[in-house]
This record gives C-alpha cells, sequence and structure tokens, in this order.
C-alpha cells in the first residue's frame, strides 16, 4: 500500500542578497537545515531589497551600508572581504538586487529543489561581501554552480530568458504581498498557518528555540 509523504512544517527564509545583515544570518539558516533536517524543510525566497529606482550605484550608499556592515561583523561574527571593501570605496558597483535574486530562481527552477537553493544563495552572497565579485555579470555565476552540478549552458539560458526575470518579480511582489517589511525575515508555515519566527538577524540559539517551541505546538 503507498503512503502519502507527510509535509514537513517549512521554514522560509526571506532575504536579499545585497543585505548585508542577511549575510550575516545565512551560517544561522544553514546550520537550522543541518540540525533540523527530518524535521523541517528550509527555503529561500528574494526580496528585491535594492532594484527598480533604489539600485543605484553603491558610492551613494556606501557611507550607510560602512557603518552597517560594521555592526553586521560585531553581531554574527561574519568577516567582509578586503576584496568586497576595496569594491565599495572603488564606487562605481552598481549596487542592483535584480541580477543576484534571478540567478538564485533559475538556479530554483533547474534544480527544483529548494534545500540547494538556499545553500546557492549562501555562496551567491559570499561571492560579494567576501570575494567581492560582480553579481551583475552573468558568468560571475559560472564558478559559483560548480559545486552544485548545475549545466552552465542551461543556467545562463535560463537566466536570460524573460520568463525568468517575469518570475523573479513575481517573486518580490509575493514577498511584499506577506507583508515582509525588511530583511531578513524568518517566516514559519505549518499547513495553511504562517508564523514570524524572526524579523532581523537572530542568533542560532534563539531560532532554534522559536522553531522548537513551534514544532512542539504543532504536534
Amino acid at each position: 500500500m503507498q503512503t502519502t509523504p507527510v509535509s514537513l512544517p517549512e521554514l522560509l527564509y526571506i532575504h536579499d542578497p545585497l543585505c548585508g545583515w542577511c549575510f550575516g544570518m545565512s551560517p544561522v539558516i544553514n546550520r537550522v537545515q543541518q540540525e533540523f533536517a527530518g524535521r523541517l524543510d528550509v527555503s529561500v525566497l528574494c526580496g528585491g531589497m535594492a532594484t527598480g529606482e533604489r539600485a543605484t550605484p553603491i558610492s551613494e550608499t556606501w557611507g550607510y551600508i560602512k557603518n552597517a556592515l560594521g555592526d553586521v561583523e560585531k553581531a554574527t561574527g561574519v568577516t567582509l572581504g578586503s576584496a568586497f571593501k576595496a569594491l565599495a570605496e572603488e564606487g562605481t558597483y552598481f549596487y542592483d538586487s535584480e541580477p543576484p535574486c534571478r540567478a538564485i530562481v533559475a538556479f530554483r527552477q533547474i534544480t527544483q529543489d529548494p534545500a540547494r537553493a538556499v545553500g546557492f544563495a549562501h555562496a551567491v552572497q559570499a561571492a560579494l561581501f567576501q570575494d567581492g565579485l560582480d553579481l551583475n555579470e552573468p558568468s560571475t555565476y559560472n564558478v559559483l554552480l560548480l559545486p552544485f552540478g548545475v549545466d552552465v549552458v542551461e543556467f545562463q539560458r535560463r537566466f536570460a530568458a524573460p520568463e525568468t526575470v517575469r518570475a523573479t518579480q513575481q517573486e518580490f511582489a509575493a514577498v511584499a504581498r506577506i507583508g515582509v517589511q525588511g530583511f531578513p525575515t524568518s517566516v514559519v508555515r505549518i499547513g495553511e498557518q504562517g508564523y514570524v519566527l524572526a524579523r532581523g538577524y537572530q542568533p542560532y540559539e534563539h531560532v532554534r528555540q522559536g522553531l522548537e517551541q513551534l514544532l512542539a505546538e504543532a504536534q
């Protein structure tokens, strides 16, 4: 007799690739994914923090970003790479969330594996915040795909496709509709119900305790 697979609760990690606090939160989400395996699915959504009129040369916001990233390093323990700081100080890098968000959407479309997309999203952030790579350049993603075994040609086809552009915009709209006002935001979905687990960065122990409470109440 066949049994219907049990749908696990899901942690929706709502982030933006250009968000420094999201970069700080990423190790927490990775640890949740490892330590709650079999009890909780984890997936990542992109919010589109710096898109449209909000996408500007980094020189226009670097003063604010620089101070905020100092706070990120102190609070979360992540380290911003010298290559990223040099990129920002140079000033011409166009701070646009759409291309890296579209890369994550394309990766998810190809793999059909939300769990692997969480790892790829972290790799995208590390490429910027540690290695200072240009996330607006499609070829940047080729090396990031290697550990995931994703075909580069297929990825680049998807990345450039109008339907992927539309899917990315739809994801931004979906995040806006559920009322997310800042990144990162972590939401737990249990059945038809959604519960905000964390707004902004939270250390692992805080997230773990909140998850344990939600999962216990759902049983």
